[in-house]
């Protein structure tokens, strides 16, 4: 179905139902790629790992100046004025939630693209990095690989990659749909259904990303998913039609249609969310 829908994929799907990750799809997944906002969660978790150290605080604060703002996505280029004084939990969440681009040059503040590869690389991860601007706090998004995706994103759901508390807050973020991304995996589903999910998606150029989690109907994780492509037939076309986008859209629906036992691992999100449909 992906050779259907056209570009270059790169993917590797697990399925927890054992309690471990056991392959189901892989296709390419040591390619090292550009992560485009996948890679958010590479910082994402430089920052929480900080955070679980207590080398950081969620209410640490920096002033969002109009010379850091950033194009693209995300909601604070948009702001007719500045000097508010955000939080590292609300850059957090604008990161995640909406994609923020200025979010992340403001988390540069706190945790700096030098820093954020020395954790990586302490948590074991070789060929996720962002790209440090040298002379400059500020960095790139930088490569990761399918793999790496996988393995982060379940660590960061089976509560191995940081601390309950550092875990359970991120999941509330990426399993959030009322607002946010939901043309890929999500778009086909209920509101309950797209509750089952944490992504996260990237788009830059001809690529087009999604990974994530699926969630079992009591909040177990059960399938981890890294669907990343290049060479996108439409690369001007960032919307829903996109024949990439369009593919994860199916490949989303299929996913919650084929894995519907239980998983034996624990709940990690509250079953009440899913029946709330996130809110």
């Amino acid at each position: 179905m992906t050779k259907l829908m056209g570009g270059r994929w790169h993917c590797l799907v697990t399925d927890l139902g054992s309690g471990k990750p056991v392959t189901v799809v892989e296709e390419d997944a040591d390619f090292v790629i550009e992560g485009a906002s996948v890679q958010k969660l590479a910082v994402m978790t430089a920052v929480m790992s900080e955070v679980d150290a207590g080398r950081l605080k969620l209410s640490d604060t920096t002033t969002l100046d109009a010379d850091m703002v950033a194009d693209g996505s995300g909601i604070y280029l948009n702001q007719a004025a500045f000097g508010d004084q955000l939080t590292v939990a609300n850059l957090l969440t604008a990161m995640l939630q909406v994609s923020d681009n200025t979010a992340v040059r403001l988390m540069s503040r706190f945790v700096t693209g030098e820093r954020i590869n020395e954790i990586l690389d302490g948590l074991g991860f070789k060929d996720t990095r962002v790209e440090p601007i040298p002379g400059d706090r500020k960095f790139y998004l930088g490569n990761t690989t399918p793999r790496e995706n996988n393995d982060l994103l379940y660590r960061l759901a089976t509560g191995t990659l940081l601390s309950k508390e550092s875990t359970q807050a991120v999941m509330r973020i990426l399993t959030w749909s009322a607002v946010g991304y939901t043309d890929g995996v999500r778009r086909n589903m209920s509101s309950a259904e797209r509750a089952q999910f944490a992504t996260k998606h990237g788009a830059s150029d001809d690529k087009r990303h999604d990974t994530g989690v699926m969630f079992d109907s009591a909040g177990a994780p059960s399938v981890v998913f890294s669907f990343f492509a290049d060479q996108s037939p439409d690369p001007d076309n960032y919307g829903a039609t996109n024949p990439i986008v369009q593919a994860h859209a199916i490949l989303g629906r299929s996913l919650l249609d084929t894995y519907i036992r239980l998983s034996p691992l624990g709940s990690l999100i509250d079953p009440k969310q899913i029946a709330a449909g996130g809110h």
